[in-house]
């Protein structure tokens, strides 16, 4: 038996980029011998076994045969006589296809350190259509690579393109497409992950909320991309640079301009009341995709507030007050910091505007810390009760007063 470093450890050394968990494959073992060295099974669909020592995961060579619809229906053939290269065969890309040996050597039977110098996600073989998870992943892997270079490789994004037309993606279960979208919006260009499954037409299948938005035109002054999906593309790569691996930040981003995509015809290229109109499919969305409850309400805040973060120097002191209130920020105060992030990277998501100064971020924050100053302890005088709670409020509004002076 023979143990082999696979996948993103060996990809990632070869980029340069910082180590991950490292994964291993078995070529020549059986589950038994696999126990009788001390190793812990943990796999129920294949073998799987962590290390006695390392706790690093080992997984016996198999093979993979498609045995119906989705990216579960699979039958799983693990056994001394799988080879590396039948092992390596079944996976995804060329560049998640090199195997390392104990003495560095590397074993790359598909040319994926090729692939990795020309900068191309190229698929291993023609089973990749046999997985639809694989084209969300492409696409992921796109949001995480762009910034190097990468580009899918034509042939791949044809077959994504004939995987989608398949009816294939449909089979998805939520938790994954989700489990996808979020490792996307950690990654350093979400924009290409969206522009990936636009490419391949699979957008309109997983995110039609999204996909709706492209096409749709704003007003030039405002929005020199013009192009509502280009613009939530911008966003969202602002976001990845002042809020880096936070997809709680990155999903509100995603989906504040919903509202959008209903603007009567006759209204465009003006969006009167898009962020009323954009609460139902955002909620639409976050039902489907089993968005977790922290980011669906963050991201409500977004939709329905962050024309009123814009103008925050036009809102009444009360009119403050009652923001800070609908977002529920005294009980949640990371939200209002939350907030500010979306909308600034908003307002800098504009072809040629990414560096334009967003004072409303720092604003915001601070008449919230004045607001927040003031409290319970300060009217002794005063019984608990609405006396109490009306007592609080203006004192909070005098408070705003004071801070903008």
């Amino acid at each position: 038996m023979q143990a082999y470093l696979v996948g993103g450890a060996v990809r990632d050394a070869l980029l340069g980029l910082p180590p991950g968990d490292r994964d291993f494959v078995i070529v020549g073992a059986t589950p038994e011998q696999m126990l009788a060295l001390g190793y812990r099974q943990v796999g129920r669909d294949f073998p799987v076994f962590l290390h006695p020592r390392t706790g690093e995961e080992h997984a016996l060579a198999r093979t993979e045969r498609k045995s119906g619809r989705g990216y579960t229906g699979f039958v799983v053939h693990a056994s001394p006589d799988v080879t590396l290269e039948d092992d390596l065969r079944r996976r995804d890309f060329t560049i998640n296809a090199i195997a390392q040996a104990d003495d560095g050597a590397r074993v790359d039977p598909f040319g994926g350190e090729r692939d990795l110098r020309d900068r191309v996600l190229r698929h291993v073989s023609a089973a990749f259509a046999e997985d639809p998870l694989r084209v969300l992943r492409a696409a992921r892997f796109m949001a995480r690579f762009a910034p190097l270079g990468f580009k899918i490789a034509p042939e791949t994004l044809a077959l994504m393109r004939d995987m989608v037309a398949s009816g294939e993606l449909e089979t998805l279960v939520p938790e994954r497409v989700w489990q996808e979208l979020s490792r996307a919006l950690r990654s350093a260009q979400p924009s290409a992950f969206l522009r990936s499954l636009r490419d391949c037409g699979a957008l309109t299948v997983v995110l039609p909320e999204i996909d709706a938005l492209y096409g749709v035109p704003q007003r030039a002054e405002y929005h020199p991309e013009i192009d509502t999906g280009r613009h939530i593309e911008l966003v969202c790569d602002v976001v990845a640079k002042l809020a880096p691996g936070d997809d709680l930040i990155g999903f509100a981003a995603l989906v504040h301009d919903l509202g959008k995509a209903l603007t009567p015809a006759g209204e465009l290229p003006k969006h009167v009341m898009h962020e009323q109109r954009g609460v139902k499919p955002l909620q639409a969305l976050a039902a489907r995709l089993k968005v977790p409850n922290e980011h669906r309400q963050l991201a409500e805040i977004a939709c329905r507030e962050h024309l009123n973060i814009h103008r925050l120097d036009e809102l009444r002191d009360e009119t403050v007050l009652k923001l800070f209130e609908r977002m529920d920020a005294f009980r949640k105060p990371a939200r209002v910091q939350q907030l500010a992030l979306v909308c600034e990277a908003d307002k800098r998501g504009c072809a040629g505007l990414e560096d334009q100064p967003y004072p409303q971020a720092a604003e915001l924050q601070r008449l919230f810390a004045a607001t927040r100053a003031i409290n319970a302890e300060a009217f002794t005088d005063i019984a608990p009760g609405p006396a109490l709670g009306e007592a609080i409020r203006k004192a909070r509004i005098a408070a705003i007063a004071r801070a903008r002076r």
